[in-house]
């Protein structure tokens, strides 16, 4: 259980995605960062991350471990396609 509610969950997330965002540009990728609902961080991987092999090991290995190392360790990260961003209940 996370002991947090998604709006206090918010500005920490959005830190922690400013943190790595640094890491993605260098490979001409970016992240948004769409809702956090029930400990799920709903994100957008975008620029050369879109379509890129590597993506999900970006998402699992990258953003996610960062976001359970620094915020709590049962939180998930799932990339929500583009043109999908109204439809994250349906992910």
């Amino acid at each position: 259980m996370i002991p947090f509610s998604d709006e206090e969950l918010l500005p920490v997330v959005s830190n922690v995605i400013d943190k790595v965002r640094p890491s993605l540009a260098l490979d001409g990728g970016d992240v948004r960062l769409i809702s956090v609902r029930k400990g799920t961080i709903y994100v957008q991987l975008q620029g050369a991350c879109v379509g890129c092999a590597s993506s999900a090991n970006t998402l699992k290995y990258g953003i996610e471990r960062q976001m359970k190392i620094e915020i709590h360790p049962e939180l998930a990260v799932v990339n929500v396609p583009i043109g999908m961003e109204n439809n994250i209940d349906n992910l």
